[in-house]
């Protein structure tokens, strides 16, 4: 791997706080878009993350399994910024050292992240979610005098048509299924137009025909974007990952990885996670 200094904005002065990255096009060229290289993350003397080593492809669907503990939301924590690693590197394709920037400028670079529970604005229509979330300039004044423009009101439409809700477009998101709220905050994430999606136990909480369609959302995702799905509901990963990796994680590094039906049959993911 490249292991090549980010390319910084002229006068962010190459700090990790403050560092912004060009929007020059993501050197995928060797087939990957995220390397985390020997990671060490320890709290209390706790290593929550120990010497993880693993890489997403392009366009990839992997799925992230593991017990409670196995260090799955530190992973994701160090991908976005929020928490730093003791040691080890985490590469965005070749060249965008991920250690070296704050929590928006990773997010500026490419990645998004959904959390479990969805947070979109409940006193806004489900189409203002989406314009809200596809603002560039934030600062009041400029967001409340902007107009879409044509383009910008074609990704909406097929963003509501990508996540099923083109049906609820004037509607009150706070009026959403706990369900819709879900496939709403990965519409918000994918009009931003993001280069990888980590998604944190996205159908906790939905019945199983949500499940089914949130299902049916990321196959259609798969190869648009590369996605990083950590998940505990076993059908689900199972519908989601045929033919695709599975990485099993536990006390922090990994434990084992390939297709579902080969982790599943592994005699050490059985003891410490299936067979529980």
């Amino acid at each position: 791997m490249n292991a090549a200094s980010v390319a910084l904005e002229p006068g962010d002065g190459g700090t990790a706080s403050y560092a912004r990255v060009k929007s020059d096009e993501l050197d995928t060229r060797h087939g990957a878009i995220l390397y985390l290289d020997e990671i060490t993350v320890s709290f209390d003397g706790f290593k929550a993350l120990n010497k993880l080593t693993l890489d997403i492809g392009v366009g990839e669907l992997r799925c992230i399994i593991g017990p409670n503990g196995a260090g799955k939301t530190t992973m994701m924590d160090v991908i976005t910024g929020k928490t730093r690693p003791d040691s080890g590197s985490v590469f965005f394709g070749q060249s965008i050292d991920l250690t070296r920037l704050s929590e928006p400028a990773i997010a500026h670079a490419g990645i998004g992240r959904k959390f479990q529970r969805p947070t979109v604005f409940e006193n806004h229509t489900v189409f203002e979610n989406l314009e809200l979330a596809m603002k560039t300039d934030k600062r009041v004044r400029p967001t409340l005098l902007a107009k879409l423009s044509g383009e910008q009101r074609d990704s909406i439409h097929a963003t509501l048509e990508l996540i099923r809700l083109k049906d609820e477009v004037r509607r009150l998101a706070g009026l959403l299924s706990h369900g819709q709220k879900q496939w709403l905050e990965i519409g918000m994430l994918l009009i931003q137009e993001p280069k990888l999606l980590l998604l944190d136990e996205p159908v906790a909480g939905m019945t199983d025909a949500e499940t089914e369609r949130t299902g049916e959302l990321l196959n259609e995702l798969r190869g648009r974007h590369s996605l990083v799905v950590v998940e505990h509901d076993m059908d689900f990963v199972s519908g989601i990952a045929v033919g695709g990796k599975v990485t099993v994680l536990h006390e922090g590094s990994v434990l084992a990885e390939g297709t579902m039906d080969q982790v599943q049959s592994d005699p050490r993911v059985i003891e410490v996670y299936l067979g529980r």
